[in-house]
């Protein structure tokens, strides 16, 4: 698993206090692990961002200010709900003989699936999955292959394996699978209106028969009256 370097420094600021730290450009945090104290932090919000939006799980050396380091996860992390930028985030310190719980991304791979070739369509539905290890045999991310995946498809959590990981979803949870085509609200109608069109031109024929019918009736009727 990748190792991300984190240069954080503790704080001693808390509730109002806050806002003059995050007017600063800083996330405030908290380091815990269990049978530790637990040590308020805060760093600054671009170092923070690549721990939130890279597509593989990492662990974290975080070092502090009095030169001392530990090795973690991101556990948890709080979003403004306007503006979407960090407020406050958890790392979880790690025991290198206690297994944890964490969430690790899903990568597809293989290129365009069968079925996608076909005219299907591909629909990755789980992109992160929950699995249990000891911090050593966590997974950077999980390799799920789609090439000869093909129409009506799928691929499910029973169906993964990984070495000295328990993953702890459903088994009959989807991962991915390719549907048939869609077809739309305009081909519908206009299959319709196609399939309609011959029956409309078949019974407009006899009317025009009957009409001509009446006009030489019509026509008979004023040559006897003359």
């Amino acid at each position: 698993m990748a190792e991300i370097t984190l240069n954080a420094e503790t704080r001693q600021k808390t509730g109002k206090g806050l806002y003059g730290l995050r007017k600063n450009g800083k996330v405030p945090g908290i380091y815990y692990a269990h049978g530790q104290k637990n040590i308020p932090i805060a760093i600054q919000k671009t170092l923070l961002k690549p721990l939130y939006t890279r597509s593989t799980a990492n662990i974290i050396n975080l070092k502090l200010e009095d030169g001392t380091s530990r090795l973690c996860i991101l556990k948890d992390i709080q979003f403004d709900p306007i503006t979407d930028e960090p407020l406050h985030f958890d790392l979880f310190g790690l025991n290198e003989n206690e297994e944890l719980t964490i969430e690790v991304p899903i990568i597809l791979t293989g290129g365009t699936p069968k079925g996608v070739k076909e005219g299907g369509i591909l629909q990755h539905v789980l992109h992160r999955i929950k699995v249990s290890c000891l911090p050593k045999n966590i997974p950077d991310h999980i390799e799920v292959n789609v090439e000869n995946l093909g129409i009506n498809r799928s691929i499910h959590i029973k169906d993964l394996s990984i070495p000295n990981v328990r993953i702890l979803e459903n088994e009959a949870s989807t991962i991915v699978s390719i549907i048939p085509p869609a077809v739309s609200k305009e081909q519908v109608e206009a299959q319709a209106a196609t399939a309609e069109q011959p029956a409309a031109e078949a019974s407009a024929e006899p009317e025009v028969i009957s009409k001509g019918k009446k006009s030489e009736e019509g026509s008979e009727e004023e040559e006897k009256k003359k």
